[in-house]
């Protein structure tokens, strides 16, 4: 062969190659299709561990309801919102309960051993808002996403916030929008009665600015021990001051209901007005029959699918029992992760969330929620009530008087 013919056909063979070769990596990467999270060849994700969230709620203590409450809702949310899977982008989702005895350094212990020792993608909690405060700079010191609920202080998602702090629960200021439009005018007196802490001083604070914004005036704040079982000297202090209302911020077990009926508070021509609480303390509101207030959540007042199934499979699993205030917050804050992690394809990493987080919209038992991109509070409706009885029920009954949209009760940012 000569000179010219042979380097004519190694040229030709050079090609050859150089094609296949060619062939070959293009066939590559249509075979893993350029997808972000798998491994070259392999269509398994990258990241097939599970996702552990660690749920903060207040097993015992003042708060114990509450926190049974928040518990069964979340564990109905994971089951709503992935379809009964549990799972998330081709990885399981576990969660990993801690019970704050609702004492903050206990609820601070805790987390840290969630954070370090099980590893956990998220926090969620708690109960109480002097548990939830004393948490908070761990989720930003391990750069974890935290979801607030049930706790309301507005100093959560306002003072004390940081970037990784997103709140399903409302807050005091949207409580205190809700309340004040029940009672607030021109003229009008106003008391208040709340615990000595900072879900109580939150709330008054908030209730204070909405009401004031509205023409009425606040005349006495009263502030009790939160562990107290005996009002009589708040109480006495708060008539002697002769407001038209008061207006009482409260929560757990050992509220002032009975002691407000014994001294005839409202005989003296004094109103009372309150959130409509949980089951257990409406049971004690007798003496409020016909009053209006406004309350976060009572079964039969959201209408929507998610409330339907919430209720129902509730009462199936529970032995007839109704969700209760807090246990539609629980469902939301599980449902409010799965929409995250759905779009951010199962990546738990906390920047992409936050990114992904901010103004991000997702349904709820109490209808569409958004988290606020300013401050991470979620938009949400509230409900404007009186209180009724009803044929075949033990206990005073929240009855609609309006629904009040997210945009009505969207809280002053704070941050």
């Amino acid at each position: 062969m000569k000179a010219g013919q042979r380097n004519f056909v190694l040229s030709f063979m050079l090609i050859l190659v150089l094609l296949f070769t060619s062939a070959c990596s293009g066939s590559g990467t249509e075979k893993s299709g350029g997808t972000e999270g798998k491994k070259e060849g392999n269509s398994e994700p990258k990241n097939s561990e599970p996702i552990k969230i660690g749920v903060l709620a207040s097993q015992t203590g003042g708060l114990e309801a509450y926190g049974k409450q928040t518990l069964r809702g979340f564990e109905l949310g994971l089951e709503y919102a992935t379809n009964g899977t549990n799972e998330v982008a081709g990885r399981k989702i576990e969660f990993i309960v801690e019970d704050t005895e609702t004492k903050p350094e206990v609820a601070v212990q805790k987390a840290t051993k969630l954070l370090e020792e099980d590893e956990v993608d998220f926090l969620v909690g708690s109960s109480s808002s002097g548990d939830t405060l004393a948490v908070l700079p761990l989720a930003e010191e391990y750069e974890k996403i935290m979801i607030v609920e049930p706790a309301v202080a507005d100093s959560i998602t306002g003072s004390e916030f940081n970037e990784y702090i997103f709140r399903t629960a409302r807050n005091s200021s949207q409580d205190a929008v809700a309340g004040a439009a029940a009672i607030a005018k021109d003229g009008v007196k106003i008391a208040t009665l709340a615990p000595d802490y900072s879900f109580g001083r939150d709330g008054v604070a908030a209730f204070k600015e909405a009401a004031e914004k509205l023409g009425a005036e606040i005349i006495h704040e009263e502030y009790a021990d939160p562990a107290a079982t005996d009002f009589t000297s708040n109480i006495q202090k708060i008539i002697d001051q002769k407001p038209d209302y008061l207006f009482v911020v409260w929560a757990g077990a050992n509220s002032p209901w009975n002691q407000i009926s014994d001294m005839k508070v409202q005989e003296k021509g004094i109103k009372i007005s309150t959130g409509a609480p949980d089951i257990a303390a409406l049971a004690t509101m007798e003496p409020l029959v016909g009053m209006e207030g406004f309350t976060v959540y009572y079964h039969d007042l959201p209408q929507n699918d998610i409330n339907k199934w919430l209720v129902d499979e509730h009462k199936k699993r529970f032995n007839g029992e109704l969700p209760d205030l807090f246990t539609p917050g629980g469902m939301t804050a599980a449902m409010a992760i799965v929409e995250a992690l759905k779009k951010t394809e199962g990546d738990t990493d906390s920047k992409k969330l936050i990114e992904t987080m901010e103004g991000m919209s997702f349904e709820s038992p109490k209808g569409k929620m958004t988290f606020r991109e300013e401050d991470h509070q979620a938009l949400q409706a509230l409900y404007a009530i009186k209180l009724e009885k009803k044929e075949g029920v033990d206990y005073p009954v929240p009855v609609l008087i309006r629904e009040l949209s997210p945009e009505e009760t969207a809280p002053p940012i704070r941050n």
